[in-house]
């Protein structure tokens, strides 16, 4: 049997999520704990920094396969245009979010304050995505060649910094959350790709042998199913926990 979820939503997409976002938080705790000085861990080379980027990876690919399945169960029943005002406008919420996170973290650590994170990035990228959402192998290749620009960008450094958002950094640039247009739009649109193979017209291309979800892999879907609030919140939360443990 095909088990979907009453809301249209696929719970191996959600239990996916769930577990990225329950890495990210066991990797922000690590980080925060490091920030306070409390532990040393060098996260951004050798085991850490390679988890933290796989952790991202997952991310981004869900969040282009689940462009692909949004779109693909809205485009017989809504415009082109209304299509892309949908998009546009999801877009343009998260951006804004993500702005709220770079006034906060410039009050409270400016000297390493987002200026272009993880939901500058999903937010930008979803509108870019318009034009590419219906590809599949164009797609692949697309993303593949942002990808490899980015890892390139990753090595090198220049004597600007208006381009930053792109991956374009100076000299001993650090922020506490950067993710760049390259490689990561290229990381969505490889997403693209797979959630158009694997979902297409909306519905699965596989079968599972199981028709629920319960016990922990159901607690797990509902985080993925909450990603973006836990994520706005998340670091309050890690802060107070740490506190609480130290006093």
């Amino acid at each position: 049997m095909i088990m979907k979820r009453s809301d249209g939503r696929f719970w191996e997409i959600d239990l996916l999520r769930g577990i990225a976002i329950i890495l990210m938080l066991i990797f922000h705790f690590i980080y925060d704990l490091n920030h306070l000085k409390i532990i040393y861990y060098k996260l951004w080379e050798g085991p850490f920094d390679y988890a933290s980027k796989s952790i991202a990876a997952v991310f981004f690919i869900l969040v282009g396969i689940s462009l692909t399945i949004s779109y693909n169960k809205t485009v017989g029943n809504l415009s082109l245009s209304d299509i892309r005002r949908k998009f546009a406008i999801r877009g343009l919420k998260l951006l804004f979010l993500g702005f709220i996170i770079t006034g906060v973290s410039w009050l409270i650590i400016p000297e390493r304050f987002v200026i272009f994170g993880v939901l500058h990035c999903i937010g930008i990228s979803i509108i870019l995505t318009i034009p590419f959402i219906s590809y599949c192998k164009l797609n692949v290749i697309i993303g593949g060649l942002l990808v490899s620009f980015g890892f390139i960008l990753d090595y090198l450094t220049f004597g600007f910094s208006w381009l930053i958002p792109l991956g374009f950094v100076p000299p001993r640039y650090f922020s506490i959350d950067y993710f760049p247009l390259f490689p990561w739009f290229g990381v969505i649109l490889i997403g693209l790709a797979l959630g158009n193979y694997l979902y297409p017209g909306g519905q699965r291309r596989f079968q599972f042998s199981i028709d629920q979800v319960e016990g922990m892999p159901k607690r797990i879907c509902f985080i993925g199913r909450h990603s973006l609030p836990i994520y706005f919140i998340h670091q309050p939360i890690l802060f107070a926990i740490i506190f609480l443990i130290l006093m």
